[in-house]
């Protein structure tokens, strides 16, 4: 039963934090939208508002990569394997949870991925699919020692 309320609690979390990015989200291109229309006063004006245009996109970015983060977990609940970690299939630990309920993995395959450079970022869904790509064996075909640069290079130079 202490899991179930707890999952309830975690379930309830997500789903407060998703509407808030949601809504956080549709701010900002309400916000870009009216920018867009008004007309900038100087060139250090246009230079301010272009560097705050540029935070406020890398956020956006930020806040909505967490939010499709956020609707995986909420699927995984829905799905009955929340809390299992989607590389190993081991229970993700209570405390990592807790601190970070829509992880979909558990710390060892969590610095494994991190460790290596492997799928740490997004949904796993996704990170599945590349680490397919990249892990796909090299046939004698695709050998880098049949490339010649040369095939590639073109003449830039202006002919008069």
């Amino acid at each position: 039963m202490a899991r179930k309320d707890a999952l309830l609690r975690l379930h309830t979390r997500l789903v407060a934090r998703r509407d808030a990015l949601r809504k956080a989200l549709s701010g900002e291109m309400d916000h870009r939208e009216f920018a867009a229309s008004v007309d900038v006063g100087d060139n250090v004006d246009a230079a301010v508002d272009t560097a705050n245009e540029e935070i406020s996109s890398q956020l956006a970015e930020i806040e909505s990569r967490e939010l499709g983060q956020i609707e995986h977990a909420l699927q995984r609940i829905v799905q009955g394997v929340y809390g299992r970690c989607e590389f190993c299939g081991e229970k993700i630990g209570d405390a990592r949870l807790n601190a970070l309920p829509y992880t979909n993995s558990c710390i060892d395959c969590q610095r494994e991925n991190e460790r290596h450079g492997g799928p740490s970022f997004g949904r796993a869904g996704e990170d599945q699919r590349w680490a397919k790509v990249f892990s796909k064996p090299m046939e004698d075909t695709d050998s880098d020692a049949d490339i010649n640069l040369s095939d590639f290079e073109m003449d830039l130079s202006e002919s008069r």
